[in-house]
């Protein structure tokens, strides 16, 4: 390839569309369609005051009353994030360049499954990082109140020290996590003869780079469980989430609809999800009175 502006902006196009249609064919296993709700952030952080906090209707006699609502505060910083891949000037002059797309089709699936890494990398420290409310996300002492308004606490975290599962509820305008959105990933490059990394390196350089952060939504929108996985457990799980009132007294209202665990419960999901009937086949097996309540979600990014 005779190395002029025209062709290098052909080369540039070129690579972009891979990644692009990379991009484009890859759906992210959990962020957007499961876990996390879309948040557009307009600065370097963004400061959640109505997180945790709750309204109810009441039938309008007299004066409107202003309901006292606990005063909580979340703070989620933007971080930026890059990825870079370079192209040897000799290999574009030599037209082999095109042996390269593979790096291009895995950096633009890269882009759009780092949401999930994001969510996952926080998902395996929410035993200890903090949530709205001052607790781990994952706590067995999340200040709350009974339905006489009494003070109480809460545990969305089963305990247990074998494979981790988690039961979401997903279906509500708030999630369990949020994905704050700064700068979408761009793909940009720096192929000008005279840029400083090909004339001193001989080197093409070509990136992504955004600005986003994941972070903690409700905490009651999701149980962690490190118990083995098991209908009684599964039962004990859902009956948890069920339990958790607003600070008004009234109930959540949460339904657990997705079942997410690792390759090792795998099987145990199916069963507890899928079959008709738990146990011993015959006279030993009883009815599977969980089949179809929840959404099974694999995923190998669960190993702890």
């Amino acid at each position: 390839m005779e190395l002029n502006v025209s062709n290098l902006q052909i080369l540039f196009t070129g690579v972009q569309s891979v990644y692009q249609n990379a991009f484009n064919d890859y759906s992210p296993q959990v962020i957007y369609s499961r876990l996390a709700t879309d948040v557009n952030s307009t600065t370097k952080q963004e400061i959640y005051p109505w997180l945790g906090q709750s309204t109810a209707f009441r039938e309008w006699l007299g004066d409107r009353v202003a309901q006292n609502l606990a005063a909580h505060s979340y703070t989620l910083a933007n971080r930026t994030f890059e990825n870079t891949v370079s192209l040897d000037r000799d290999a574009v002059e030599d037209d082999t360049y095109g042996i390269y797309n593979p790096l291009f089709q895995q950096l633009g699936k890269d882009a759009s499954e780092f949401p999930d890494v994001l969510s996952f990398e926080l998902l395996q420290s929410a035993g200890t990082a903090l949530c709205f409310d001052g607790q781990p996300f994952f706590s067995q002492n999340h200040p709350g109140y009974t339905a006489a308004r009494k003070k109480t606490t809460y545990a969305n975290d089963m305990g247990g020290t074998g494979a981790t599962w988690y039961l979401a509820c997903t279906k509500q305008i708030l999630k369990p996590l949020i994905f704050q959105k700064r700068r979408p990933f761009q793909f940009t490059s720096l192929v000008n003869l005279t840029d400083p990394n090909v004339f001193l390196r001989k080197e093409y350089l070509f990136g992504v780079d955004g600005r986003c952060n994941v972070g903690f939504g409700l905490w009651q929108t999701m149980v962690r469980s490190q118990q083995p996985l098991t209908s009684d457990s599964y039962a004990a799980a859902r009956a948890q989430m069920l339990s958790f009132l607003r600070d008004n007294g009234q109930p959540w209202n949460l339904v657990p609809d997705t079942l997410i665990v690792g390759p090792s419960n795998e099987g145990a999901a199916n069963t507890i999800l899928k079959a008709d009937f738990i146990g011993t086949t015959g006279t030993g097996s009883t009815t599977n009175i969980w089949k179809g309540t929840a959404d099974l979600l694999m995923t190998p990014r669960i190993t702890w």
